[in-house]
């Protein structure tokens, strides 16, 4: 085999190291291919609307000018709602040419028959993409390489009893955007692959009629011609990320759908605390009715808690949302442990007139009891000091992309534990809700992304100053994670810009995200990011430091981990330092000296030599997170001769056969095990 062609990432981030900053290469403002356009339309802001309100002294996030609800109808169905789910055969066609709009395809009149036939959930890459998962397979054909705009519709039955009650559309994930009709009604528009949206539907819904939903999503091309000797990059300054980046964008309509049906006073999130013998628990509750609701409100902590339900007095004026705030003692609840994983399952009722009364809404929500914590440069989690024995991995398949299955899941998040990892990064954007369910329920803490990747300068200050998505994305990233216990960090960027001179626009930038977070976190985690220096001017803000390094394999030699991981100890000596990314490449089966670079000896002994300076300083290292698990795909235009594989994971990816890192990461001691 021709030896890959590497460091894949590295050569678009020219990283520094502990010398200095990193400077980004200049890309083009914009890029269009042949035969059709490429970039989407965007409005003045990000088109959610995402935004924060205080209400009654609780901090409540908003979406297309409605409460952004809990997502849990995927798994868990309320007794007071009514559910439809979209996950089906949905009729689909590509839209090269972005002619949809002007022939009506969102139109309930249309005629869609001819049209072809797809899953969700899916990605469309793998509709007709041969090989996908291949090393040995040509690059650049398939649906792989659709971009552009593509339809996907189908009918709904909605029944008449919905009248009554006040609807909305639920999407997991939708690459890149997506645009939604109902019988020719626009519902609105999202941006971000991988974040959950919701999408009220009260103006355009007829119950007791067949109705038709319509949706329109969206991919940037990464490159212009993806087997060009020089690829042009395809750019767009609004979305996250800008440019190509180093994992494969799946498109379409990637996760589950449904259709949900809840009360007009409806109990739309629950956030819960529990720590110190104590939960506090914010029930959010609209009222989409033409009266005020005056009712109450029972919490019940969760069999296993110790406690008994509390009932306090719900008011909620017409057309309004309102907090209800509940605080339960539960000194003798179990404390979620890495060791001992115990959840609770804690359930909101809200009854009409008395404590009695007739039921009105529930919403049930998993949570743990924790304190986490972080003092004289450790993390410590119910008192004791953690070591993040980490991986970042990829949600991805051969078989299936990111519409992952829960067995794939199951499987993929095994590897996980059986190396005796107690820690993964979800790198770069936010996961299905399965793993963060997963995670709990087996006591692997998780450091959570979002999709801000490798911005520059001029992306970084458009995002702050006037557009809002990133600061939108980490909203919802803290907002839909708040009660699971395993998510213990949240990650602000991977790898991006630092402008000179003290880095203003960059600071103002991460300051934003910060706040948004911290806002809505009633649990107070601890904020850090992927910097690509040890010198980044901004890690006064981080309350954990964190920083990718590849000594000894793009820069300097791998012992100068050691002097640098001390150096940043001496300019923060109370801050824990976090290693987010490191690791090398090997092709699977290449065997010779642990010298020469490709070989699976020569990337099993880099990570021994690095994993050896880290734990050696787990006084102030809190952890060390390897790049990566698998094998994975990325448009990034290398490794094409691979297929577009970069091959940097303990596992191959197809196959999931471990190389020898695997078994070196499986073998070294965590230091404070």
């Amino acid at each position: 085999m021709t030896p890959p062609t590497h460091p894949s990432r590295r050569t678009v981030v020219t990283a520094l190291g502990a010398a200095g900053f990193v400077a980004l290469p200049a890309w083009p403002s914009k890029a269009h291919a042949a035969g059709g356009p490429v970039l989407d339309t965007h409005p003045a802001t990000e088109p959610s609307g995402t935004h924060v309100r205080d209400v009654g002294g609780t901090n409540v996030v908003f979406q297309y000018g409605v409460v952004l609800p809990a997502f849990d109808g995927w798994r868990t169905h309320e007794p007071t709602r009514e559910y439809l789910s979209l996950d089906r055969r949905w009729r689909f066609r590509f839209d090269p040419r972005s002619q949809g709009l002007d022939e009506a395809w969102q139109s309930p009149d249309f005629d869609d028959r001819a049209w072809g036939l797809v899953d969700v959930p899916s990605a469309w890459d793998l509709l007709d993409t041969p090989g996908f998962g291949s090393q040995t397979a040509p690059f650049g054909k398939g649906t792989a390489f659709a971009d552009g705009y593509a339809w996907y519709r189908t009918v709904v039955d909605v029944p008449a009893s919905w009248r009554a009650r006040h609807v909305r559309i639920a999407f997991l994930g939708a690459g890149y955007s997506a645009e939604v009709w109902l019988d020719g009604v626009h519902l609105g528009k999202h941006e971000g692959a991988n974040s959950p949206f919701a999408l009220p539907v009260d103006g355009a819904l007829r119950p007791g009629t067949r109705q038709t939903l319509a949706v329109r999503v969206f991919r940037r091309a990464s490159y212009t011609d993806y087997t060009a000797t020089t690829p042009q990059p395809v750019t767009d300054d609004h979305e996250m990320p800008y440019k190509p980046v180093d994992y494969w964008p799946y498109a379409g309509l990637t996760r589950s759908a449904w259709i949900e049906a809840v009360p007009r006073v409806t109990v739309a999130k629950l956030l819960v605390s529990g720590a110190n013998g104590r939960v506090e628990a914010r029930a959010v509750v609209e009222n989409h009715g033409d009266s005020d609701f005056d009712g109450w409100l029972t919490l019940d902590p969760g069999w296993g808690s110790g406690a008994r339900p509390a009932v306090v007095p719900a008011r909620i004026a017409a057309r309004s949302a309102g907090v209800v705030r509940v605080s339960v003692g539960v000194p003798r609840a179990p404390r979620w442990s890495p060791a001992a994983p115990h959840t609770l399952t804690a359930r909101a009722t809200l009854t009409a007139r008395r404590p009695s009364g007739p039921r009105v809404d529930t919403l049930s929500t998993r949570y743990g009891i924790r304190e986490l914590t972080i003092g004289d440069a450790q993390l410590r989690l119910n008192g004791k000091s953690l070591f993040l024995k980490g991986l970042n991995w990829h949600e991805e398949t051969a078989a299936h992309g990111r519409a992952m299955t829960p067995a794939e899941y199951d499987r993929e998040l095994g590897h996980i534990t059986a190396v005796g990892a107690n820690f993964i990064r979800n790198c770069v954007y936010n996961r299905h809700p399965y793993v963060y369910d997963w995670a709990d329920e087996h006591g692997v803490l998780v450091m959570d992304d979002i999709d801000t990747m490798w911005l520059n300068t001029a992306q970084e200050k458009l995002q702050t100053e006037r557009y809002g998505l990133a600061r939108a994305l980490a909203l919802t990233m803290a907002w839909n994670q708040h009660n699971h216990p395993s998510v213990i960090l949240w990650c602000l960027q991977n790898e991006s810009e630092i402008d000179p001179d003290g880095a203003p626009v960059y600071r103002a930038w991460l300051a934003d995200m910060k706040a948004a977070v911290k806002a809505v976190d009633l649990t107070a985690r601890p904020v850090t990011w992927a910097s690509n220096t040890s010198n980044d001017p901004a890690f006064d803000l981080a309350d954990v430091i964190g920083f990718n390094e590849y000594f000894g394999y793009f820069y300097g030699k791998d012992a100068d981990l050691g002097p640098t991981l001390d150096a940043v100890h001496a300019k923060y000596p109370g801050k824990p330092v976090l290693i987010t990314e490191n690791g090398t490449w090997s092709v699977a089966g290449t065997h010779g000296p642990d010298t020469t670079e490709g070989t699976e000896e020569w990337q099993a002994a880099r990570f021994t030599a690095h994993w050896t300076q880290v734990a050696e300083r787990s006084e102030f290292v809190a952890g060390f997170t390897y790049w990566v698990l698998k094998d994975y795909k990325q448009r990034a235009g290398y490794n094409q001769s691979y297929n577009g594989i970069s091959v940097m994971g303990l596992l191959t990816f197809a196959e999931e056969r471990p190389k020898l890192v695997h078994e070196a990461f499986r073998k070294a001691v965590n230091p404070r095990s």
